[in-house]
């Protein structure tokens, strides 16, 4: 996917016929593509922006207020 090879994912799809399962694997695959970008010191591809984003979100955790009661 960082070589270009494929443009503008909508999901993935991670099949394991053995154990009988498939599954979204888009978030995770998400996650590595940011992590991997991060650690080579390059920009994430511009065709990927948009599935990352959706799929991964913000890596900077979001804390909701609670409401206190007395």
């Amino acid at each position: 996917m960082l070589d270009g090879q494929f443009k503008n994912p909508v999901r993935i799809v991670g099949f394991n016929p053995p154990e009988g399962w498939s599954r979204d694997v888009s978030a995770d695959v998400a996650h590595e593509l940011r992590q991997r970008c991060a650690d080579h010191g390059r920009l994430l591809p511009e065709c990927l922006e948009q599935f990352v984003d959706r799929h991964a979100g913000q890596d900077t955790p979001v804390q909701l207020p609670l409401p206190i009661r007395f």
